[in-house]
């Protein structure tokens, strides 16, 4: 699930599972940060998700992946829109 919020010439988009599906760690990887996997995790939320937040500018799109352990790559069922194995996401 994708979670918009915005913030002056920004949107805050926050990237959310379930707390266990995947099992093992999971990160949001895109062209927001040169597709490295793990710098932007998906941490533990009170209301039994988890989730990262990651400011992007408004009026923008940008393609992401999720990455889970043992190297298993998935799209958001959320997503704007995709580009062949990406999701895509609209700020």
């Amino acid at each position: 699930m994708l979670e918009r919020k915005q913030v002056k010439n920004r949107t805050h988009v926050t990237f959310v599972l379930p707390a266990d599906t995947p099992p093992g760690p999971v990160s949001v990887v895109g062209d927001f940060n040169d597709w490295q996997p793990g710098a932007h995790t998906l941490q533990p939320r009170p209301d039994g998700v988890r989730a990262v937040t990651i400011p992007l500018p408004a009026n923008s799109v940008h393609s992401f992946r999720y990455l889970a352990a043992g190297d298993y790559w998935f799209d958001e069922g959320q997503a704007d829109g995709h580009d062949g194995t990406n999701s895509r996401i609209t700020t």
